[in-house]
């Protein structure tokens, strides 16, 4: 299935492609603070309909993970990073996406804090 999501001004608008059957919650300083609920595929299965120059992007500590957010508003739509395989990842934040009932979802709780 193909979802549509953006930031909430909508300079950062975007596509992404898969089957959509759980999220992620990370316990991370990073992640608890905003919120995100996350959802990981494959890197080519986002595709920005915007341009690159509207995101900013954030990282910390061993900087595995490029958070990625619009430098208008400040929303964090997704993240990049690899798979344990060295594969390119996106985390989409599913709070971002366009008609998805996210509380319906089931939730795999990941210990982030603790790496």
């Amino acid at each position: 299935m193909k979802y549509k999501g953006s930031c909430h001004c909508g300079q950062v608008a975007f596509e992404v492609e898969g089957e959509l059957t759980k999220v992620t919650e990370c316990n991370c300083s990073i992640c608890s603070r905003k919120g995100m609920l996350m959802w990981f595929v494959p890197r080519e299965q986002l595709r920005l309909l915007t341009p690159e120059e509207n995101l900013s992007t954030y990282a910390f500590g061993k900087a595995r993970i490029q958070h990625r957010f619009c430098a208008r508003c400040g929303i964090h739509p997704f993240g990049e990073g690899a798979d344990p395989s060295g594969r390119p990842m996106a985390a989409v934040n599913v709070r971002c996406l366009e008609g998805v009932q996210y509380a319906d979802l089931p939730v795999q709780h990941f210990d982030g804090r603790s790496l």
